[in-house]
Parts: C-alpha cells; sequence; structure tokens
C-alpha cells in the first residue's frame, strides 16, 4: 500500500497543479472519482493488464468511458497513466488529489469514534463544537467502536481529543500504576 501511495503522489500533485491553476478543483475531482470507479470495474482490471491492448487503447477506452471523450487535458493524463502503467494506482492518485484539494480549501479529515451511532442532528452539534475546537473547517468520518464504552475519540490530522470512557478509565488506571 506505501509503495502504490508513494507512485501515486507525483500524479496527484501534478494533476491538482493543473487542476488549480485551471480553477477547476471541483471538475478534476469528479473526473478522478469517475476515472477510479471505471478503472476499478472487473472488466476493465482485465483489459489493463492485457498484452493485446496498447496502452494508448486502453487509455483511450478509459477516457472514453469517463464520459469525457473530448477533453485534452484528461486525455492527456491517462494516457501518461498508461504508458507508465500507473492506471492501478488511480484510486490512490484520487485519495491524494481530494487530499491535497481539502488542505487548499482549508478543511481537514476528522476522524470521529463513537461508542454509539450518531444522528444526523448529533453530528452537526457534535462538528459545530469540534470546528470551533480545532479552528478549522472539517470532513468528518464516523466510526462506532463498542470498545469506547461511551463518549467519543476525535482524530484531526496528529491532535487527538479523547473524550470516551475508556480513554478516562485508561487514564485513571495509568495514574494509579504511578
Amino acid at each position: 500500500m506505501a509503495e502504490s501511495v508513494t507512485i501515486a503522489r507525483p500524479y496527484a500533485q501534478a494533476v491538482f497543479r493543473l487542476a488549480r491553476e485551471s480553477k477547476a478543483l471541483a471538475a478534476w475531482s469528479e473526473r478522478l472519482q469517475r476515472l477510479a470507479t471505471v478503472a476499478q470495474d472487473a472488466e476493465m482490471t482485465k483489459i489493463v493488464g492485457n498484452p493485446k491492448f496498447s496502452a494508448g487503447q486502453v487509455a483511450d477506452l478509459l477516457v472514453s468511458l469517463s464520459g469525457e471523450a473530448g477533453n485534452q487535458e484528461l486525455a492527456s493524463f491517462v494516457g501518461i497513466l498508461a504508458e507508465n502503467e500507473r492506471l492501478d494506482v488511480l484510486t490512490q492518485i484520487q485519495e491524494i488529489y481530494e487530499q491535497l484539494k481539502s488542505a487548499d480549501e482549508g478543511i481537514k479529515d476528522a476522524v470521529i469514534t463513537s461508542a454509539y451511532p450518531l444522528d444526523d442532528a448529533q453530528l452537526k452539534n457534535l462538528m459545530s463544537r469540534l470546528e470551533s475546537h480545532f479552528g478549522s473547517k472539517l470532513q468528518p468520518r464516523v466510526e462506532v467502536d463498542a470498545a469506547l464504552i461511551g463518549g467519543i475519540k476525535v482524530a484531526v490530522g496528529d491532535q487527538v481529543l479523547d473524550a470516551s470512557v475508556r480513554g478516562k478509565l485508561d487514564a485513571m488506571a495509568t495514574a494509579l500504576k504511578n
């Protein structure tokens, strides 16, 4: 996994610079999402790995299936990926691109781990408090972990806010040992 991310990063950075310069961040986000979806299709993976098809043919097929056959920038990007046999990292390119886009827009990812599922009202209330606490716009991803017993644990970048019962119990156990 780490190797594919390392391979994907320069491509994602290049397409991000292109998208930012042309003021088309959202459009490229959609394009990359479609490309990643098409590239993951079982039939498409058979074609990508098939030596009967040239890199150009595979690139043309992928671009046409993405719905933007007339887009020269997209065709060039996919052509370079196909020539360098990097179509298999399109998903990682799309993920890294989204991270770069979010960072550029001042949005950080927040992983919220809760002991119980959160409804929309609870999440909205929590997000307003977290955004003021962390001082930035947050994109939430909620995970449920019953081992927390109660409360939540929030990770934003390298900052962790642990307001869970499990975290408090662990802290008490550490204090008693010392």
